[in-house]
């Protein structure tokens, strides 16, 4: 099932930075140097009382006419507001009303989202004028809270979650292959959804996804089944002019949350710019497998060094997806379709395999071996054994006597060695150290 969005929305300085901040502030931060994802992010994923989301933190809004960077930002809320489930409406209490909360009330009221007021900056509890007025809204109970000392967001999160919808499983096929694209805007997704289906010509139908105006479309090929994930938001014209897709990357979060394996499209015509960087950043962290589709390889012109290079340049511009494989496709002319859906299968059968624990120790304490691990504090650090604990992605457990100790570049070693024995091409590897106990160390 898809996460919930919620979206927080307010004017200029009412402390919605630093309530998404809060929020999100218990997860572990991201250790690994992923271009674009960490850098400048507005969304992030988080968790109240069992419930997954993701969050999104927008701009102030102003309303000035003819402020260009107002208009620019207001269009990256709207779009937040569309796609998001649960709105969190942010006010200054020290500040009181204002006519900009009253116009960002009716931005919110005409979208009939689900609204949840934060009267943000209440370090006194006690003084409840500070809120009151905010009852004038017309959009149900403020909530006080302090974004910067944390006070009172568990009640804001309990009045958030609640409006959920209910979790459920939805029936889905489980044997079918989830595939959701992804890419910058004009990078050709349309053109390969299109092709993809039309080749085949068995399209089932187009059924009702996981979220809100999603549409997943299953077929067939080769007798395996696939689902296209939320081709909605590839096929359909959203209410917000298309021009503004490059704001929107929370569908594309949607769908990646969802999938077995994702597509992250390139333009050959004008290779990897930051925007793909994210994108694909985006992909890498949320752990599932990973194909880079260069689509437009028909308007490239071509000669025996072509392919070296292009392979050189993406390599070096998305260092973090070395695992994944690169596919040249045209979608316009359906060049390599079938190719693509085959590498399909292959990585996501790679991103479910399952290692021997046996077989898999036996790798470990060769490479452990060969390469030993340099002494912790006067004592000779070990790992003794491990274990996979899930596959999608295949994610690995070290037991140690000095866990802490392990340094992040010997894991990349364990990883690159995992790699070379068994492979995993198209998925990413997780890698974990916990503590050994007992007479051993």
């Amino acid at each position: 099932m898809a996460k919930p969005v919620v979206a927080i929305v307010g004017r200029p300085n009412v402390g919605k930075s630093t309530l998404f901040n809060h929020l999100i502030g218990k997860r572990k931060a991201i250790v690994e140097d992923v271009p674009g994802v960490t850098r400048d992010r507005l969304y992030d994923n988080t968790d109240w009382a069992g419930r997954e989301f993701i969050i999104i933190d927008t701009g102030g809004l102003r309303f000035e006419e003819g402020d260009i960077f107002a208009r620019e930002v207001k269009l990256q809320a709207e779009i937040a507001i569309e796609e998001a489930d649960v709105i969190i409406f942010v006010l200054d209490a020290r500040q009181g009303l204002s006519s900009e909360d009253e116009q960002v009330a009716d931005l919110l009221r005409r979208s009939g989202k689900p609204v949840v007021l934060a009267a943000n900056k209440v370090e006194n509890f006690d003084r409840q004028f500070d809120y009151y007025e905010f009852y004038k809204l017309g959009l149900g109970d403020p909530i006080p809270v302090s974004a910067m000392h944390g006070l009172n967001t568990n009640d804001l999160l309990d009045q958030v979650i609640a409006q959920f919808a209910p979790a459920k499983d939805y029936e889905e096929d489980k044997n079918a292959i989830k595939i959701a694209l992804v890419g910058r805007p004009n990078v050709g997704k349309s053109s390969l959804v299109n092709a993809l289906l039309g080749e085949q010509r068995v399209i089932v139908s187009d059924i009702p996804g996981t979220t809100r105006d999603a549409i997943d479309t299953p077929f067939r090929y080769n007798n395996t089944d696939y689902i296209l994930i939320d081709t909605a938001g590839i096929r359909k014209k959203s209410r917000i002019k298309e021009a503004t897709e490059k704001y929107s990357v929370i569908r594309a979060l949607k769908s990646i949350e969802r999938a077995d394996v994702v597509l992250t499209m390139l333009d050959a015509t004008e290779g990897v710019n930051e925007q793909d960087q994210r994108i694909a950043g985006y992909v890498h962290e949320a752990g599932r497998a990973n194909i880079l589709v260069v689509n437009k390889w028909d308007l490239v012109e071509k000669d025996e060094h072509t392919i070296n290079k292009f392979d050189k340049d993406i390599r070096e511009d998305l260092k973090f997806l070395a695992y994944a494989p690169i596919m040249y496709v045209s979608a316009l002319t359906k060049k390599r379709i079938f190719k693509l859906l085959e590498l399909v299968d292959f990585v996501a059968e790679q991103h479910n395999r399952r290692i021997n624990t046996a077989e898999l120790n036996r790798v470990v304490n060769e490479a452990t071996m060969l390469n030993p691990l340099p002494g912790g504090g006067g004592k000779k650090i070990k790992i003794y054994y491990a274990t996979q604990v899930r596959t999608a992605p295949p994610t690995f457990v070290f037991f140690a006597n000095q866990p802490d100790m392990v340094h992040f570049s010997y894991l990349r070693y364990l990883e690159n060695v995992l790699r070379q024995n068994f492979g995993f091409e198209g998925s990413p590897i997780h890698l974990l150290v916990r503590q050994k106990t007992g007479k051993e160390q």
